[in-house]
């Protein structure tokens, strides 16, 4: 099993806009073999002063996939080709972090 965690940089007040085409692109995902958990995640609001904040301009998307091949096969598949495409607008960066259990 392998984590990821896709931090996307997003233009200024394009967040909502970016979090509405990703929800339309999570079922597919869900769908594809090895898929385990695929998600977005932004600043949890909390009183706890260590916490490193994103940002409001940030999404950070939570991955698990049961191997290496299954997220290469995800990252090719036409549903994210044309996700890419609808978001590519909204998109300042993207920071790709591929994690295995210690």
């Amino acid at each position: 099993m392998i984590h990821v965690l896709a931090t996307i940089e997003l233009q200024p007040g394009t967040r909502d806009q970016f979090l509405a085409e990703f929800h339309k692109v999570m079922p597919f995902v869900h769908a594809e073999a090895g898929c385990i958990e695929y998600g977005p995640t932004i600043d949890a609001a909390t009183p706890i002063a260590q916490q490193q904040r994103a940002g409001e301009n940030v999404a950070v998307i939570i991955e698990k996939w049961e191997s290496v091949e299954a997220l290469q096969a995800h990252l090719v598949a036409p549903h994210m080709t044309t996700y890419r495409e609808k978001v590519k607008s909204f998109v300042a960066g993207v920071k790709l972090q591929i994690l295995e259990p210690a």
